[in-house]
């Protein structure tokens, strides 16, 4: 998604009109479309209030990653990560098996 647009096309996604985003995330219509034409950067709690408005991660906001991850994956995640090691090896072994099986029936196909 061209970086300059990202804003513009996740809010037309959800249908929201630059009013409604603003009033989400506690700002100016104004502002949202100062953000929308490139003219103004969000602070980062403003970037961080959209991204949870928006549930995408931060990094598909700011255009750092094409993979627009939803919060339950993000949340996912993080519980992964608060597993004790052992517990956290056998979810990453299925997981990466998982993957892989489905890498290999992507090339059979």
């Amino acid at each position: 998604m061209n970086k300059e647009k990202i804003i513009t096309q996740l809010r037309d996604n959800k249908g929201w009109s630059q009013s409604e985003l603003a009033r989400k995330i506690e700002v100016s219509r104004e502002i949202v479309g100062r953000y929308e034409r490139n003219d103004a950067i969000p602070s980062i709690d403003i970037a961080k209030r959209m991204a949870d408005t928006f549930e995408i991660s931060l990094d598909y906001l700011v255009g750092n990653t094409e993979e627009k991850l939803d919060k339950a994956t993000l949340n996912r995640i993080l519980e992964i990560n608060k597993l004790q090691p052992k517990e956290r090896e056998m979810v990453f072994t299925f997981l990466d098996a998982f993957l892989q099986k489905t890498k290999l029936q992507q090339i059979l196909q």
